[in-house]
């Protein structure tokens, strides 16, 4: 909590946010240096330079060399941390990998690769991406399915902050950005930092990406997704799809050299009619189309959640379907399945304007 009022350290803030961006260029990949690493006291470094100004002044008050020697011996100790500090960060690679896609609600993940050359591996690095406040919410919801299996194994800790006790060559991590509305997302500046050796220092640095992250509506169930999600034999058109496979007997072909024998059907060679190739195919079911015209809700961004609903569904269920956008015909849309092509249009939904 600040001391002092909003309305004077807003404008302060934001011109230092300013300031640090221009000395940073927006980039998928830096370098820590002279430029854009900053070093100044920590909280605890902040009692510790007022301890070196009372045993100065106490020094020179009272004339005592023994406390002017422990003030020009911790004086000492504050140059070495502070160079050792600095030296700490500076010469780390840092490289933007990967941004998932998101459901608004949900995190984004980034993939960041971090190299270092120094011979001596780098100690106590704090990696985090500065969010609003507004977030808060989303964050603490979030929480309970931010692990993952491999989260441990890529360094990705707990909440939004990875800590890297030890680095060297080189290391994956990931970290979490919270959502709020759906489209594009610039992702927000990353904050390194280090206090290593003695906590008297603190060394940072801000890291700007170029790439933006997308995210999609979160899905919203609606009772008219019956006619999408019709499985029955009953209710299916005619005409459905299928591939190449094992299990229904599709048509007879002349025998073309070079095939297998075991799909030759004999019975037909007996009765003196040939030798003919017997085929088979797998039903891939019948293709839907998700229209937005056909969404039941009144406004814009309910008719793109309920797509997201309809085609996430439509892919679990396996059935081929195709999503139809405003200003888009029923020519362009194309027909998929799975979930690759369920993720193709969740990008669609949310690049739509």
């Amino acid at each position: 909590m600040s001391v002092l009022p909003r309305s004077f350290t807003q404008p302060l803030t934001a011109a230092l946010a300013r300031w640090f961006a221009k000395r940073a260029p927006k980039s998928d990949t830096a370098t820590l240096n002279l430029r854009n690493v900053y070093i100044f006291f920590s909280r605890e470094g902040m009692l510790f330079a007022l301890l070196l100004v009372i045993t100065f002044i106490a020094g020179i008050n009272y004339g005592n060399n023994l406390i002017l020697g422990l003030c020009f011996y911790l004086v000492s100790i504050w140059l070495v941390s502070f160079h050792v500090t600095f030296a700490h960060i500076s010469g780390l690679q840092v490289r933007l990998l990967e941004v998932t896609i998101a459901e608004a609600g949900a995190p984004v993940w980034v993939t960041l690769q971090l190299r270092s050359e120094s011979r001596q591996p780098r100690r106590q690095l704090l990696f985090s991406f500065e969010q609003g406040v507004e977030q808060d919410t989303v964050k603490r919801s979030s929480q309970d399915s931010s692990n993952r299996p491999d989260d441990r194994k890529l360094g990705v800790s707990d909440n939004t902050q990875v800590l890297l006790p030890r680095l060297q060559d080189e290391q994956i991590i990931r970290l979490p950005i919270f959502t709020n509305t759906r489209g594009e997302l610039e992702l927000p500046r990353l904050q390194i930092k280090t206090v290593y050796p003695l906590g008297i220092m603190r060394a940072w640095s801000y890291v700007y990406f170029a790439r933006t992250a997308w995210v999609y509506p979160k899905p919203e169930p609606f009772d008219w997704q019956a006619q999408y999600l019709a499985v029955s034999t009953e209710d299916l058109p005619t005409g459905g799809q299928y591939t190449q496979g094992q299990d229904d007997f599709e048509r007879l072909d002349n025998y073309i050299e070079g095939e297998s024998l075991a799909r030759v059907s004999w019975a037909h060679v007996a009765r003196g009619q040939g030798m003919l190739t017997k085929h088979f195919a797998d039903p891939v079911g019948h293709e839907q189309t998700l229209d937005y015209a056909d969404m039941p809700a009144a406004h814009h961004e309910q008719k793109l959640a309920q797509l997201a609903y309809g085609l996430r569904t439509l892919s679990q269920i396996g059935v081929p379907f195709q999503m139809q956008l405003p200003n888009e015909t029923h020519a362009t849309a194309t027909i998929g399945q799975g979930d690759a092509f369920a993720q193709t249009c969740l990008l669609r939904l949310a690049k739509t304007p």
